[in-house]
């Protein structure tokens, strides 16, 4: 590995150790803030270093500083390639960044529930990319002890989300006399909801004023925060070895769109551009697959790939039409070739099969 995205990894590493030790300290003085500004610190040198070593740059032409922490979740998530992300992961990367925001500049309350979410499943993130990007064990840079540690880990994003709003419209009884921390907790979990949106816009007051207003009208958690609602966690092992994922529900896709769209809704996550996500024309698909472009042909039609808009876009430039695949479809034919022969394919949807049927 080259000297820059070295150092950019072992800053990275760094910060993540400081921000776990900061969670699991006993003082409550600074934590929060201090949990959120180092892991967001530690995902963006990550990310840095993983652009870099994969061939990209973290500089615009003639610019004096590098990309910010967006930028690097764009092209990670969609530059051919760079691109390591899924959707599901950028979301989780947003959701910590929108929150260290608003920890920095501002007031925020989260409780203890929904800062381990965040916490463990940020390590849960940096050791998939860590092991995806570096083809290295994140385990080999960590102390044995280090986890973030909680005696009341969540179980779902659903009884989080009704707990939190059931503690804010305790906050907002008339007469309680705590409205600011019941503004201070709504902006976390409308932050949480803007970032699963694919928005990072920081709620202003008129917009916590309203929620507060169908907060106390008993709207459901569901209905003021439907991003989250088509979200939740997936929980593998246990103790040390514990993954937690925020995923989509089944059904419930994560749905990508070009950076600028407005009103993106249900889960969305902007991407740098569309031929830079499609940037596979057919030959270099093959070409990447190590196989011949029939045989190519053959396998796309096996697993239907032109069917999955993450794998194939057709774009219309002039009069003439370009097949264009993503990096989706070169790790979906390895997985199948894993699994059967591109002979075995070939024999049941080559194209010799469809040049028999014309002669029929």
């Amino acid at each position: 590995m080259k000297k820059e995205p070295k150092l950019l990894r072992s800053k990275a590493v760094n910060s993540l150790i400081t921000s776990i030790e900061h969670f699991n300290r006993a003082s409550d003085r600074g934590r929060i803030e201090a949990v959120l500004i180092l892991l967001d610190h530690s995902f963006e040198m990550l990310l840095k270093s993983a652009i870099l070593h994969r061939g990209g740059k973290i500089r615009a032409p003639r610019a004096k500083q590098t990309i910010g922490f967006d930028e690097c979740v764009r092209r990670c998530l969609s530059d051919g390639k760079i691109q390591f992300l899924s959707p599901e992961q950028a979301l989780t990367l947003q959701a910590i960044n929108s929150l260290r925001d608003a920890a920095q500049h501002h007031l925020l309350d989260i409780s203890e529930q929904h800062l381990y979410m965040h916490a463990q499943s940020g390590l849960t993130l940096f050791r998939d990319v860590f092991k995806k990007v570096f083809d290295s064990e994140l385990s080999t840079e960590l102390p044995t002890r280090v986890l973030p540690l909680s005696t009341q880990p969540p179980t779902e994003l659903a009884a989080l989300f009704d707990n939190e709003l059931k503690e804010v419209a305790r906050l907002l009884r008339p007469g309680s006399r705590r409205r600011l921390e019941a503004m201070a907790k709504l902006r976390s979990l409308a932050i949480v909801e803007g970032a699963f949106q694919g928005e990072k816009l920081q709620p202003g007051e008129s917009d916590l004023q309203q929620l507060a207003r169908e907060v106390k009208a008993g709207k459901s958690w569901e209905t003021l925060f439907p991003g989250v609602a088509a979200l939740d966690l997936t929980t593998q092992g246990h103790g040390p070895s514990i993954d937690l994922r925020i995923t989509k529900k089944e059904g419930i896709p994560v749905t990508l769109v070009p950076e600028g769209t407005p009103g993106a809704s249900v889960v969305a996550v902007k991407r740098v551009d569309e031929l830079s996500f499609y940037n596979l024309g057919p030959t270099q698909l093959a070409d990447h697959l190590n196989i011949t472009p029939p045989k190519c042909w053959a396998l796309i039609r096996y697993l239907d790939l032109r069917s999955d808009p993450e794998c194939f876009k057709e774009f219309v430039i002039g009069k003439t039409r370009h097949a264009r695949y993503s990096q989706k479809a070169i790790t979906l034919i390895k997985e199948a070739l894993a699994k059967v022969s591109v002979e075995e394919v070939w024999k049941t949807h080559g194209s010799h099969l469809r040049t028999k049927a014309r002669r029929k």
